[in-house]
């Protein structure tokens, strides 16, 4: 009988997660993914069809296009658009998400046509059915609504106290589904209220997970951001963690590479560092060199954050695989 193998987060950072899982045949994957993006392409589709947002959807389907046959497959979900009046900006993985969304009424059933049109093994879930937006409160008493505001540059550190999805919103069935009959679920990386929180903070979430017997692992990312984990430590993830999810992590993943100089120099103009390690005598953490070796470039016309460094698939991958 098969391990199941759950991955919590948003598209860009469960990325090499599942790409470092998914050619472990014995192991089936489920990526249960969140759906308050609001920005870029994904926004402006959003905007116009008033369906949930795909854009990580989309990436956690390539991650299940891994394989050296499927190559065209993922190149088709991640292919971006840099010219052409109203395509410039989008991303062709979003317009047939969007299509599908449009034919069948819901998002599940759309991502479910896709893994079979496309023929990939393992599943795509939305954390919530719920067309949501992420509600973000500062410790000054302000409330924002919006995934994207979290990237707007800050002359001053804003704190954030809470995030809440809006309108109220409820776990997917299937996604619970999933969390309960898991052998091991991965949170993370990504980003920790965009893409974390969000999948954690769905009414029925908490429940769910303490009636699983899945093992928790939480993979801590590698830096901070300015606009939403400036102070925080890899204590403070945790906590953060298990607080949303009612229970002890089983296993902390910290990378132990030393990150490059010139890269730390490009952060610190952003004024985001590596996030500090101070879980030296918690014998929960595994430590290892995860990181990638390949600097991320920005693409044409996406608008969005993306991170610079990224963790390794094969490294992950390989790191996962003994702690199963």
């Amino acid at each position: 009988m098969s391990k199941k193998i759950v991955v919590m987060g948003g598209g860009t950072g469960t990325f090499p997660v599942v790409s470092g899982l998914k050619h472990c045949t014995e192991y089936e994957i489920d990526s249960v993914i969140a759906v308050s993006d609001s920005g870029g392409s994904t926004g402006k589709i959003r905007d116009e069809f008033g369906f949930q947002p795909v854009g990580d959807l989309r990436q956690a389907l390539a991650a299940l296009a891994e394989s050296s046959n499927e190559e065209w497959i993922r190149k088709i979900l991640l292919y971006r658009f840099d010219k052409g009046a109203g395509l410039q900006g989008h991303n062709l993985g979003n317009l047939i998400l969007t299509a599908l969304q449009d034919m069948t009424g819901d998002t599940t059933e759309s991502l479910e046509i896709a893994e079979k049109i496309f023929r990939l093994e393992g599943r795509v879930i939305p954390v919530t059915k719920d067309n949501v937006n992420l509600e973000i409160k500062y410790a000054d008493g302000s409330v924002r609504v919006g995934e994207h505001l979290l990237d707007e540059k800050q002359a001053e550190k804003m704190k954030i106290t809470e995030v809440n999805l809006v309108p109220h919103a409820t776990v997917n069935p299937a996604a619970k589904e999933a969390i309960e009959q898991a052998d091991m679920v991965i949170i993370g990386p990504g980003d920790y209220y965009a893409s974390l929180m969000a999948t954690l903070i769905p009414e029925g979430i908490k429940e769910t997970f303490q009636h699983s017997h899945a093992k928790v692992v939480y993979v801590l990312n590698l830096m901070t951001r300015f606009t939403q984990t400036f102070d925080m430590t890899a204590k403070d993830h945790v906590a953060g963690i298990e607080a949303a999810i009612g229970k002890p992590i089983d296993t902390i993943v910290i990378n132990s590479r030393e990150i490059p100089q010139a890269i730390l120099d490009l952060y610190a103009e952003e004024k985001e560092y590596p996030v500090e390690d101070d879980l030296a005598s918690d014998p929960r953490v595994v430590r290892g060199d995860i990181l990638s070796e390949k600097v991320a470039s920005a693409v044409a016309f996406d608008i969005a954050h993306r991170s610079l460094l990224r963790h390794d698939p094969t490294k992950i991958g390989d790191l996962l695989m003994k702690l199963l």
